[in-house]
């Protein structure tokens, strides 16, 4: 990896099957978060987030994505219907943007991750 820390890249990522592939703009090191949701828990998802200007789908992947909501029904949990991945998603929190699971990215992009804990279990319902 050749790109300083704190430079805009584009990292490219999907889920398993490689059916949903998605392009983000991000800096290379990222400050990530996990959650302890019931949700998020079971999923052990860890996550950074980019404003949805910065979140590009590709082509073709829309037919394969199916969204799992509960609670208030706003974090939207978008997943691969075929492989079942969640490769990105739409938190309660944080309507105008976009968070993306790190082990979903592809090698190359990544310099640094610092992971923080949100505890999701406690908030605000």
């Amino acid at each position: 990896m050749s790109s300083e820390p704190d430079q805009v890249v584009v990292h490219s990522g999907g889920c398993h099957c490689r059916r949903v592939r998605w392009e983000a703009e991000a800096p290379a090191s990222v400050a990530a978060g996990t959650c302890n949701c019931s949700n998020c828990a079971m999923r052990g998802i860890t996550y950074f987030t980019v404003p949805n200007d910065r979140f590009r789908l590709r082509d073709g992947s829309e037919e394969f994505l199916t969204t799992y909501t509960f609670g208030t029904g706003t974090a939207k949990h978008i997943f691969c219907k075929v492989c079942g991945i969640t490769s990105f998603y739409k938190q309660r929190g944080n309507p105008g943007e976009v968070a993306l699971s790190v082990n979903c990215i592809d090698a190359g992009t990544i310099a640094h991750v610092e992971v923080t804990e949100f505890d999701g279990k406690n908030w605000g319902y």
